[in-house]
């Protein structure tokens, strides 16, 4: 499969707190990447990194085969085609739920208004949320209002949809639906990168499975060899605690 996106020796450094070294991965087309691991391993900075939300100390980022890092400016251009989805949903709570679908459409990909429109309802359709397009965010429940960040960043048309912890914030009961959106997502073949403590979905769902402890990638590879066969202890030890649960 054609790559998408290449991370090479990417560190990054808080002062003097290394949260991220020399890590190293690919995606292709078409991937559904989990990367499990404690909290405080990296997970969240490394996908922070990518979106260029946080800015590495030093490695690469290629996208399409184009060191993004050392391209000036254009950060939003390149974020519509490597978009994120937030843990804390990030909504504009002042908008209509169509409203927030829209506006990216327009300030940044220059959309005509009713062609947005169009794209915002056929996410938001996509994602079980059109009844709601009139509602404001405070009027949603967390699954609800997470159903429509998804429908916003599809509407940007990206390339690759970064998932940070997407269901973290959410009451268990409502963690299915979202999920349940994101298994359709994977199905549709889009590209995903997601960071997650849900492992049934890591397991289910992906076909690379990337193991972060300590700021590093301590093991990588297919689902089935790293929930049945871990080559390293420290990834038995991480799964056997999550099982557990």
């Amino acid at each position: 499969m054609k790559e998408i996106l290449q991370v090479n020796h990417l560190s990054k450094a808080f002062g003097n707190h290394q949260v991220l070294k020399d890590i190293d991965f690919t995606v292709s087309k078409g991937d559904v990447t989990s990367i499990i691991g404690a909290s405080g391993s990296g997970k969240s900075t490394l996908l922070r990194c990518i979106n260029l939300l946080e800015i590495p100390t030093s490695g690469e980022i290629h996208f399409q085969g184009e060191n993004i890092l050392s391209r000036k400016g254009g950060a939003a251009a390149y974020r519509s085609k490597v978009g994120m989805v937030f843990q804390s949903f990030n909504l504009f709570n002042n908008m209509t739920v169509l409203e927030n679908c829209i506006v990216g459409q327009t300030k940044v990909l220059k959309r005509p208004r009713k062609e947005a429109e169009e794209k915002a309802m056929k996410y938001l359709t996509k994602v079980g949320m059109a009844p709601y397009i009139n509602a404001r965010p405070r009027q949603l429940s967390g699954g609800q209002k997470q159903r429509v960040a998804i429908a916003r960043a599809l509407a940007m048309d990206p390339e690759v949809l970064l998932f940070d912890e997407p269901t973290s914030a959410l009451d268990p009961e409502m963690v299915g639906e979202v999920l349940s959106v994101m298994r359709d997502l994977a199905a549709d073949g889009l590209t995903m990168l997601v960071v997650t403590h849900e492992m049934a979905f890591a397991r289910d769902v992906s076909n690379h499975v990337v193991f972060m402890r300590d700021g590093v990638i301590w093991e990588e590879g297919a689902p089935e060899q790293i929930f049945t066969d871990p080559q390293r202890d420290e990834t038995r030890e991480f799964l056997s605690r999550f099982m557990e649960r």
